[in-house]
């Protein structure tokens, strides 16, 4: 059984402890106290020694435990111990490992002097005024006793155990001026301590970001006095985290598993007034190591290591992956700031999930969690007390909504989020163009936040607003239209002139058969008047529509049936089919009305572009029919129905009802199979 021994004193040491004890190998690891043994996790493959060795107890401890190697994991400052086990170590072919702290690089802060000593700082101590937290530990309190003076401004922050307590009643603390409490410490609690005590002066060492100096250095900051600092006096010679693990594996011949997983939180922050956090993310932000999201989310947030301006997946991923290998032995806490309701319009949900890609593929040890926020549309429905669970919802913000009046047009109230006041502008002269003057608005400006403003609108005032900000808008419509069950334009609607238009029931048969869905890329070919274009938009706001066609005078009769209908979701496109397809997104379904005699070629690109396409074919004539026969013997095809549909008319003649035939049309549905 090959065994490890581990010289702990810092973060660093247990985290390697449990790293071997995660991997299954077993170790055994020395403290020098009892207060060292008890922060300590339990595990079978831990052996815990406790108590000072010197030189010779470590050199018989070594020999005696016959292990394959030594880390020492001691504190950089804890010099006459290094020492001791580098020498004890001499003349034995075991291997030895100094694993170093990562340091922090040298800061020259305005507030801060360095020096080399801890002698050097008392004697400094002896010219400054005022009290002085301490938190070198208890091991250096003797050096600076040595002036009463000092001694009776001392506050001093120690760990928690006896023997720390008894250092500091050795040299006669009184026990006001005794803080015994295991860290880490936030900014928070040590600007807390600063005010509490009264401190003019900090002292510390200048260590990593383990031991808490960054918020030492903020919390000295914030409340504006000095800080001591002792620096190393020479290089902390070693291995990082990482090179000791990568030691270990070759000396154990086995994988050794860096536990450090992260803690990520995709949280909502609401409007951005920190008034509207939730208290739960109020906490996460104050725990951050490291802030990400939008610059003006987090730009009065100071997380313990840093902040960076990154919100898309591909940003985020890279970084995170960087920084578990810059921090092996930390578990960072990473907060993903989002505006409003993470589960609202929200783009943490793409995030989440590529998150968890990474972490199932093993390219990232983590857990993940989301955290609400209170959205705009919430925010606003309570200011103007109105509900939002029976209204439509859209949102503009960074993105384009189509057919804004007719979704508008069948609902009584609407929730609409926008990206700035061009959004506002659009929603009142949409409105306008559609007649629907009637409708009331109301516009909530820089929600949350000071220079918020709620104020009714009619459409011809929201097309004039000019202030720029954040909008979310609240429409009510006093004139709502019952919004159809059933598809179905009447021939006479359309503008038609002497273009020819497949007949309404045909139209209807053909629709059903071509089986849409929401989010639908529809293709119309040979479109005409664009009748059937027209219809399918109208299904709903999301089906995409391109009418393809290659007369102009049709394309003129479809951009004005457009324009009648209002239905931005049609692209007219003037060209002939196949070549005017090439540049077009991918379709989903296609209707072939007129094909100008490509029908092959129009399927053999339909097919390229989409080998899984639902294709609807008209036809009138016995020679299309049978071309449409034997073209489908070239693909592979499936769900196919062949109808042949004739409608007649009744038409008045004197007293009588006379039916009248209209041509006989036969439809040709099917969907082609990727082999």
């Amino acid at each position: 059984m090959k065994e490890i021994l581990i010289f702990a004193g810092t973060t660093e040491g247990r985290k390697l402890s449990e790293s071997l004890a995660v991997s299954e190998i077993y170790h055994t690891l020395c403290v020098a106290t009892e207060y060292g043994e008890i922060v300590l996790k339990e595990n079978p493959f831990m052996t815990v020694h406790r108590g000072r060795m010197n030189e010779e107890q470590i050199k018989e401890f070594v020999r005696n435990g016959k292990f394959e190697a030594v880390v020492d994991a001691t504190h950089p400052y804890a010099d006459i111990v290094t020492k001791n086990i580098k020498s004890a170590m001499e003349g034995m072919n075991i291997p030895y490992l100094r694993l170093k702290r990562e340091l922090m690089a040298s800061q020259k802060e305005e507030n801060v002097i360095y020096f080399e000593t801890n002698e050097a700082c008392a004697k400094a101590l002896e010219e400054m005024q005022g009290n002085i937290l301490l938190t070198t530990g208890s091991k250096e309190l003797k050096k600076y006793c040595v002036s009463e003076d000092v001694k009776s401004r001392l506050f001093v922050r120690v760990l928690p155990g006896m023997e720390s307590l008894s250092l500091c009643i050795e040299q006669g603390m009184k026990g006001k001026q005794i803080i015994a409490m295991q860290g880490p410490f936030t900014t928070e609690m040590n600007e807390a301590m600063i005010r509490q005590y009264g401190i003019s002066c900090l002292v510390t060492k200048q260590s990593g970001a383990s031991g808490g100096y960054f918020e030492k250095l903020e919390a000295a900051k914030k409340t504006g006095i000095s800080v001591f600092a002792i620096g190393h006096l020479e290089e902390d010679a070693g291995y990082s985290f990482h090179k000791v693990c990568n030691e270990l594996e070759k000396i154990c011949q086995q994988k050794i598993q860096i536990k450090n997983e992260m803690e990520i939180s995709l949280a909502g922050i609401g409007m951005g007034n920190k008034n509207s956090l939730t208290k739960e993310v109020q906490e996460k932000i104050k725990e951050a190591d490291i802030l990400l999201g939008a610059e003006r989310m987090f730009q009065s947030y100071k997380p313990r290591i840093e902040k960076k301006p990154f919100y898309l997946a591909k940003q985020i991923i890279p970084y995170l992956q960087e920084v578990q290998k810059k921090y092996p032995m930390e578990s960072l806490k990473v907060v993903v700031l989002f505006s409003g309701d993470s589960g609202f319009y929200s783009g943490c949900q793409s995030l989440y999930h590529a998150l968890q890609e990474e972490i199932n593929a093993g390219q990232l040890q983590a857990v993940v969690q989301i955290m609400p926020g209170i959205s705009s549309v919430a925010f606003l429905a309570a200011c103007i007390g109105e509900s939002y669970q029976d209204a439509a919802i859209y949102s503009m913000h960074g993105k384009e909504l189509q057919n804004l009046a007719r979704r508008i047009k069948t609902e009584q109230k609407t929730f609409m989020i926008m990206s700035g006041v061009k959004d506002v502008n659009r929603l009142g002269e949409d409105l306008i163009k559609a007649r629907m003057t009637e409708c009331e608005i109301i516009t909530g400006y820089q929600l949350s936040y000071a220079e918020q403003q709620i104020k009714k609108r009619t459409p011809s005032e929201c097309m004039e607003l000019k202030e720029e900000g954040l909008y979310t808008c609240f429409v009510k419509n006093p004139n709502v239209t019952p919004k159809s069950l059933t598809h179905g334009v009447s021939d006479g609607e359309f503008i038609r002139d002497k273009v020819p238009m497949t007949k309404e029931e045909v139209r209807e048969v053909s629709i059903c058969k071509l089986k849409l869905y929401q989010s639908a890329v529809v293709f119309d070919i040979g479109s005409g008047t664009g009748s059937i274009a027209m219809e399918m938009a109208g299904l709903s706001p999301d089906i995409q529509v391109y009418a393809i066609e290659q007369k102009k005078e049709a394309v003129s009769l479809i951009q004005q049936n457009k324009e009648k209908f209002q239905l931005e979701n049609v692209t007219v496109i003037e060209a002939k089919a196949p070549e005017g397809l090439l540049e077009l997104p991918k379709a989903s379904h296609a209707f072939i009305g007129g094909n100008g005699g490509n029908l092959k070629e129009i399927l053999q690109s339909l097919y390229e572009m989409n080998p899984n396409m639902r294709v609807v074919i008209n036809a009138i004539s016995m020679e299309t029919i049978c071309e449409i026969k034997e073209i489908l013997t070239l693909y592979p095809i499936e769900n196919q129905e062949i109808v042949q549909i004739q409608v007649s008319r009744a038409k008045e003649v004197g007293k009588y009802h006379l039916m009248q035939a209209e041509n006989p049309v036969w439809i040709c549905a099917f969907e082609f199979r990727e082999e």
